[in-house]
């Protein structure tokens, strides 16, 4: 969707009357527990795309976009009436790959708590290859008449 104020507001209008227009008027059987999550107007307003989720399994999905390319028409003669724009847009329905997506990360998620999880009992009873304090102390001086200043210029210190 462009940055046009005008495209925006269109495609939040058509996003309402679909969404009405689905729940009151549509009385497809295969039409299962759909939402429209959102709408995407061309520049032009010409083209309005409306992505849509629905809950259920596989079936229940292609029954809905079977049901909504059947009512396609209707619903763009309903958004034409509403809208009062010159030129209807034409409609195009998209289901929305959102929930698998969140449920991937989901997933991806659960994983790495396992994995932190086993690293932390890991951990539990390590204990460090070297000494408990790698980096090297200063070394003390060892007499106050001039011994201090060989070890400054000892660039192994």
């Amino acid at each position: 969707m462009s940055e046009n104020p005008r495209a925006r507001r269109l495609a939040d209008r058509i996003k309402e009357i679909v969404a009405t227009t689905i729940d009151t008027r549509v009385k497809d059987p295969r039409l299962g527990f759909v939402t429209i999550t959102d709408v995407r107007v061309s520049g032009d307003l010409q083209h309005a795309t409306a992505f849509y989720t629905v809950f259920g399994d596989e079936e229940e999905r292609a029954g809905t976009a079977a049901a909504l390319r059947s009512a396609t028409g209707m619903l763009r003669s309903e958004v034409g009436r509403q809208t009062g724009v010159r030129l209807t847009p034409t409609l195009e329905f998209i289901a929305d790959a959102l929930p698998e997506n969140a449920r991937t990360i989901e997933d991806l998620l659960v994983e790495a708590r396992h994995r932190d999880a086993d690293l932390a009992r890991s951990k539990e009873g390590a204990r460090y290859a070297g000494e408990a304090d790698p980096y090297r102390a200063p070394r003390e001086a060892e007499d106050a008449d001039g011994a201090a200043d060989a070890d400054e210029d000892d660039p192994r210190a």
